[in-house]
């Protein structure tokens, strides 16, 4: 069972069925889904849809999708878990929904990712350093493969996108300057 305990840092997830509340994996930052800051019980959605392994054929539809703010994006970014438990090591389907005009600056996963463009311009440059003259357009059904630990950063620029992410759990989010982290301003 997955509860929301308080802490300084925002809501970290406690798996109860572990022998101790007090895991250093949830404590450590970089696994950014335990530390969610969301009041609205971000992570009690992940565990609704299809888990990997069941025997069970399912269908999520568009209109089905739960988009919930995240901590680590700007404000107005969206993130909805498809499959799976990204916090869980794993195979799991998260979107992402980027409204016009919004950027998330040079970060880094852990995971090799694959990304599919569902609708909208995908932008997306390489390195650690925001340039746009660095950004390369993709169109709907575009796959984008992207090693883990490559720096990069996204602009929605010329309208909002919606963006699959498929990959191997634990996710995790590092901003390669930590003041372009949405989370560290929250603590000001």
């Amino acid at each position: 069972m997955v509860e929301h305990n308080q802490g300084s840092a925002g809501i970290a997830l406690v798996d109860t069925d572990r022998e101790s509340s007090h895991d250093p994996w949830l404590q450590d930052p970089r696994h950014l889904f335990c530390r969610a800051n969301s009041e609205e019980g971000f992570m009690s959605q992940a565990a609704r849809h299809h888990q990997p392994g069941q025997a069970v054929f399912e269908v999520i539809l568009p209109e089905e999708i739960e988009w919930k703010s995240f901590a680590a994006f700007p404000p107005s970014a969206r993130l909805a878990v498809i499959v799976g438990q990204p916090s869980a090591e794993g195979p799991f389907t998260i979107r992402v929904k980027v409204p016009r005009g919004v950027k998330l600056m040079p970060h880094k996963h852990p995971e090799d990712r694959v990304y599919t463009v569902i609708s909208g311009v995908f932008y997306i440059g390489l390195g650690d350093q925001f340039d746009a003259e660095k950004l390369q357009a993709y169109p709907p059904g575009a796959v984008i493969i992207l090693p883990g630990n490559t720096p990069h950063f996204h602009w929605a620029k010329s309208g909002e996108y919606i963006a699959q992410v498929s990959a191997i759990g634990p996710l995790g989010l590092d901003y390669i300057n930590p003041k372009d982290d949405p989370r560290n301003r929250k603590s000001r």
